[in-house]
């Protein structure tokens, strides 16, 4: 699925189950929750703190979860994602093409 097919699909979920958007300002503050939640998951998985009792392992669901809300942000506000994707490449290519390559923090061990 690219992400045209993704914003189609989310669009249709939504019309067909979710019966509307939730406001922009409310799924701004989901998004938040979401990040936080992934945040979780990555401080437990790659940082230093501990699972606790009961809780799993779910990183690709909060990524998803993200990447969902995202969508809906993106749909409901007229975001062509695919063509914000592109030219945040271009963006970047352009105003990063040697910078990294001449970061010697990136090139410790």
């Amino acid at each position: 699925m690219d992400i045209a097919e993704l914003q189609t699909a989310v669009d249709a979920w939504i019309k067909t189950h979710g019966v509307r958007y939730f406001s922009e300002l409310t799924n701004m503050t989901i998004l938040v929750e979401e990040v936080g939640e992934l945040a979780r998951v990555i401080a437990r998985k790659y940082g230093e703190q501990s699972y606790k009792e009961g809780e799993v392992d779910n990183l690709a669901e909060e990524l998803s979860d993200v990447l969902w809300v995202l969508v809906c942000l993106a749909n409901q506000t007229g975001v062509d994602l695919n063509e914000a994707i592109n030219n945040n490449f271009a963006k970047k290519t352009a105003r990063d093409a040697n910078r990294h390559k001449k970061n010697p923090k990136l090139f410790k061990d």
